[in-house]
């Protein structure tokens, strides 16, 4: 409930509402012409759809829209229709504003939970020698997927679609390393690249993307088994926070390497991966890591194993000293003698995670975002232009300010939609479409005496008609990071 003194205060901006006032001409940045200098120093100037650019024509994206050959899915379509993406080439998107919006806000998230166990972020040349990939001996192994090229002195590179040489060249130069440091968790969130073969499924399946990959460095094989558990722990909280149901399935290890391999995969018709999960334990495995026709649990040996199919969105690795024994990633143990570390990696795809969650939890006709991370938390729409209630114009744009003044969390997360030439009803639209998880219309229940607010939940499809006070206590519940 709100504190006493913050309900005089909204009590108060409202009784203003019922004032008569002129509404100024606006200039170019939102603001009124002749607003008052000492109340715009406090309140920030309304987001105004009209102004955000958010290229999107809200209709059907057909073939023309698409590159030739590629495959699409519900995400692609929706977030293109959207103008969330636009194509560039094959397996590669402009981000457009909302989307960095949403990803920045998934990072902040990540960052938040890998810093609880201990994770220090770093970055990394996206540009790799060729000569630490052939030391590996994956400047092969990788064959086609790897983008390569030389520079102007003949000398091969690859841009990174993983890290693992490059951060352990990095430790490996730090000699001072004691075992009082270990667990050492290094991590980044770039741009990684991967020449994929048929990029499709927008950004679920790209050749450029952003993802957070993590390398651990532990004194033992038991101590890096305990750093595997928590990282595997911290995925299940993240996805937990962003509302999305993930499995933890067994996994083949690739050409990562190692001898322990986990993938968290979100449940999905589109998702490429076959799974097989017991409907009576907790097991569940890639099914390219078991007999394709094996039916019966392996861990309770009871249960059937049933086939699903997903969406992998993490991955993590135990890896031990394949990468550490070979680049001398050492340091002093309890009789400072060098000893070699134990390694693990872990990555989560950023933009994939973004494309998967709408995949997973939006209809056909509109976006629905894991409410932490979706671009604007609130739309408000006033009246139509000229309608018989357009003087309740007034009192949504003082709205805006308001929620902004009265609920700090809520600052630069809600949206004023100013096109009051389109009637409520093709707003409503929109606003469904691009998914926002608040619309709150201001319209002729807000000139009744006690004025109401319709308030529509888009993650519930529920409506309800709040007072003020009543619209103040649901959004200071939301959420935001």
């Amino acid at each position: 409930m709100m504190e006493p003194a913050v309900r005089q205060i909204w009590k108060r901006g409202f009784h203003n509402l019922h004032r008569p006032f002129i509404l100024h001409k606006r200039t170019h940045s939102g603001q009124p012409e002749h607003a008052d200098v000492s109340h715009s120093r406090h309140v920030r100037p309304p987001l105004l759809v009209s102004r955000l650019y958010q290229p999107s024509n809200l209709r059907d994206v057909g073939q023309e829209s698409r590159l030739p050959g590629e495959m699409t899915c519900k995400s692609q379509k929706l977030m293109q229709q959207a103008g969330l993406i636009h194509p560039s080439n094959p397996g590669c998107y402009y981000y457009l504003p909302s989307t960095v919006r949403s990803m920045e806000k998934l990072i902040r998230v990540i960052d938040q939970e890998m810093q609880v166990i201990g994770g220090q972020k770093l970055d990394m040349p996206s540009l790799c020698s060729a000569d630490l990939w052939k030391t590996s001996e994956r400047w092969d192994l990788m064959g086609k997927e790897l983008f390569r090229l030389k520079d102007r002195h003949g000398a091969d590179y690859c841009l990174g679609p993983t890290h693992e040489e490059a951060v352990t060249t990095l430790v490996a130069h730090q000699t001072t390393l004691s075992y009082r440091q270990l667990p050492l968790l290094l991590y980044q969130i770039t741009r990684k690249f991967r020449d994929e073969p048929k990029p499709r499924f927008g950004l679920l399946r790209g050749r450029e993307f952003y993802m957070k990959d993590m390398y651990s460095f532990d004194v033992s094989e038991e101590a890096a088994h305990e750093t595997y558990e928590s990282v595997c722990e911290a995925y299940a909280r993240l996805f937990a926070r962003l509302g999305l149901r993930c499995v933890q399935v067994q996994a083949d290890t690739g050409n990562i390497g190692g001898t322990l391999s986990h993938e968290f995969q979100l449940p999905a018709d589109i998702g490429e991966d076959r799974l097989l999960v017991c409907g009576t334990c907790s097991f569940a495995a890639n099914m390219e890591t078991l007999s394709p026709d094996r039916t019966d649990c392996p861990q309770c040996s009871t249960g059937t194993l049933v086939e699903s199919k997903g969406i992998e969105v993490g991955h993590t690795f135990y890896l031990g000293k394949k990468y550490s024994h070979i680049f001398n990633a050492t340091f002093s143990n309890h009789q400072n003698k060098p000893a070699v570390a134990e390694m693990g990696c872990y990555g989560l795809g950023v933009t994939r995670i973004l494309a998967a969650a709408i995949e997973v939890m939006s209809a056909e006709e509109g976006i629905r975002w894991p409410g932490l991370i979706a671009p604007y938390q609130v739309c408000v729409l006033p009246p139509k232009k000229g309608s018989k209630v357009d003087e309740a114009a007034t009192m949504a744009e003082e709205l805006v300010h308001n929620l902004g003044q009265f609920l700090p969390h809520l600052r630069g997360e809600v949206v004023f939609d100013d096109r009051t030439q389109m009637t409520i009803g093709k707003r409503l639209k929109d606003a469904g479409r691009l998914g926002y998880p608040y619309v709150v219309v201001v319209g002729q229940a807000a000139l009744e005496e006690i004025p109401k607010f319709e308030v529509i939940c888009q993650q519930t499809g529920e409506t309800m008609f709040l007072s003020k006070d009543g619209l103040l206590d649901l959004l200071g519940t939301v959420e935001t990071v």
